[in-house]
């Protein structure tokens, strides 16, 4: 297993200077957001494990999912983004945004039961004081065991990318969680595994073939969400060799996806709206992400951390190489920032980054029990109106956006008062 994670990784290093802009090739500062979306108060049906197409039977979850799904998609047209997501609507609406991790665990082989991890074998970012919010959350969250094999079993990411996709001529960008995070709440009660590394191995290749089915049915930007590395290599060093070993996973977990614009989407954490570490660098993992982590556009919280390193990017755009795809909005702060502020945050971005590899969107998503939707949609519309703001002054054509056309306002204001 070991010599195949070096293979592996090997590989990945050897094409890394590939290309491989499918839908922002084109485009100079497009806007998107991570991914989640907050649900429509009456969207209340999630599947808790079941298979989409079970779920999809029943005619009340059928429309209810459909629905919800073609209102978050014109949510997002209408703020006026360039590049739209599925809203993860597939996660159940669990509590502080579970099942983002539990997903795939609750449909895989090898997984059974729900149950409170231990003090000794949870990760030291799971382990916070009593009275605190995120002790609430970690110890609240229940997982299950490994008790034989990781089997992969289908996901059904095709069929919701192809639901979303049919919905909209804009592109969508399917994110999914990255299994090297699913394994900090994984406990082994099984002979079949001597240590967490074969497990994590296991599961990178059965996404790997999710991911695949998915490049297969027609999708061409697929985000990595939340590899470890950051956290890792900010903690332990980046020459420790479980840090290596995670790139490793990693690389493993996209080998194949040749033809697919790949984002590796990072931050510090989004349960319930909440940063999980305080010590949050980008520092040790910089170089990693950005010349061995094989794919195409590297997303990084900045907004919510005021831009702090920012200009450790600089050196990386001297060459051909990855886009870096900003987060201009906060996912954290509930005060909607206006496009102006958002145009500032390009501006002072473009200091260290050109327009040409840069990509504005949110910290992270809205959902995961976060904001409401009248917070996101405005954040969302003043993200696309901010990079309006940068294009006109580069001369760059700009979106339309119909959330800030004033006769198409939900309330206008007459001129005069009625007589």
């Amino acid at each position: 297993m070991q010599g195949l994670a070096g293979q592996a990784s090997l590989a990945a290093r050897c094409s890394l200077d590939r290309a491989m802009f499918t839908i922002t090739a084109d485009h100079v500062l497009p806007s998107t957001i991570t991914g989640s979306w907050p649900r429509p108060k009456w969207m209340d049906l999630s599947m808790w494990g079941l298979p989409l197409d079970t779920c999809l039977m029943d005619v009340r979850f059928r429309e209810k999912f459909q629905d919800a799904l073609s209102v978050i998609i014109s949510d997002q047209e209408r703020a006026g983004i360039d590049i739209l997501t599925h809203g993860d609507l597939h996660c159940d609406e669990d509590y502080a945004g579970r099942s983002w991790h539990h997903y795939p665990l609750q449909r895989w082989g090898g997984f059974e039961g729900d149950h409170l991890q231990s003090w000794q074998t949870r990760s030291p970012w799971l382990k916070y004081p009593a009275g605190t919010m995120l002790n609430e959350i970690y110890t609240g969250w229940r997982w299950p065991r490994v008790v034989g094999k990781i089997e992969y079993r289908p996901l059904d990411y095709p069929k919701i990318w192809r639901m979303a996709q049919a919905r909209t001529d804009r592109p969508i960008k399917f994110g999914t969680c990255c299994t090297q995070v699913m394994g900090l709440f994984l406990d082994i009660h099984t002979t079949h595994y001597q240590d967490k590394r074969q497990v994590l191995w296991d599961m990178a290749e059965a996404m790997n073939r999710e991911l695949l089915a998915l490049r297969d049915a027609g999708c061409r930007c697929i985000q990595i969400e939340e590899p470890c590395l950051h956290f890792m290599a900010n903690t332990f060093g980046k020459d420790h060799s479980d840090v290596r070993f995670y790139l490793d996973c990693y690389n493993r977990e996209v080998q194949g996806l040749d033809d697919v614009e790949i984002w590796i989407h990072t931050c510090w954490g989004n349960p319930n709206m909440q940063r999980v570490i305080e010590n949050d660098s980008y520092a040790a993992s910089l170089d990693m992400y950005m010349s061995e982590a094989r794919g195409d556009v590297w997303t990084i919280e900045t907004k919510d951390r005021d831009l702090r390193e920012i200009e450790l990017l600089a050196p990386f755009m001297k060459n051909a190489g990855k886009k870096v795809c900003i987060g201009a909005v906060s996912h954290r702060r509930l005060q909607v920032e206006q496009p102006e502020e958002v145009a500032a945050t390009i501006r002072q971005t473009m200091r260290y980054v050109p327009a040409e590899r840069l990509i504005i969107s949110t910290d992270c998503g809205f959902g995961r029990q976060g904001c409401n939707r009248d917070i996101a949609f405005f954040k969302t519309t003043s993200l696309a109106q901010g990079c309006n703001l940068v294009r006109h002054e580069l001369g760059l054509p700009t979106t339309r956006i119909r959330a800030a056309e004033p006769m198409l306002q939900t309330d206008i204001v007459p001129d005069q008062p009625p007589p």
